[in-house]
């Protein structure tokens, strides 16, 4: 048995391309996001708030990343009955808003993506274009 094992970390170039792939998704709807890229264990990686979206938009970005992270799964899987329950058993740290999207490579959790600022729908398409911008998995 041994004392460590390989992992997947994201890089630096990857964080970066998806923070410029989430602006200019934005940028093209026409709705301004706050952006929040966390690695595996939820410790912020990158974070942008483009001009424009609302500053408290980046506090539910950054829960929808770490929710994404620490659940492997969307945030809006989140059952509906577990959502208040969880959140204030965690500070408000876990969410079952829409736009939190893990990042897995190959299958393997790297890390977790939250968008913030327009409608589920659009925080979702957003996180999405991050993803393909560095061939992750979709979710």
């Amino acid at each position: 048995m041994g004392f460590t094992e390989d992992a997947k970390v994201l890089t630096n170039a990857a964080v970066i391309a998806m923070l410029g792939a989430g602006c200019a998704k934005a940028d093209a709807m026409g709705q301004p996001q706050c952006l929040v890229i966390v690695d595996a264990s939820g410790v912020d990686l990158g974070v942008l708030r483009m001009r424009g979206a609302k500053f408290l938009s980046l506090k539910s970005a950054r829960a929808k990343a770490q929710t994404a992270a620490s659940t492997g799964g969307q945030t809006a899987n989140i059952p509906e009955a577990m959502r208040i329950p969880l959140g204030q058993a965690t500070g408000g740290a876990v969410t079952g808003l829409s736009g939190g999207l893990p990042i897995r490579m190959g299958g393997v959790l790297v890390g977790g993506i939250g968008v913030g600022s327009g409608s589920g729908a659009q925080d979702i398409e957003v996180g999405q274009a991050m993803l393909a911008t560095i061939g992750a998995d979709l979710a």
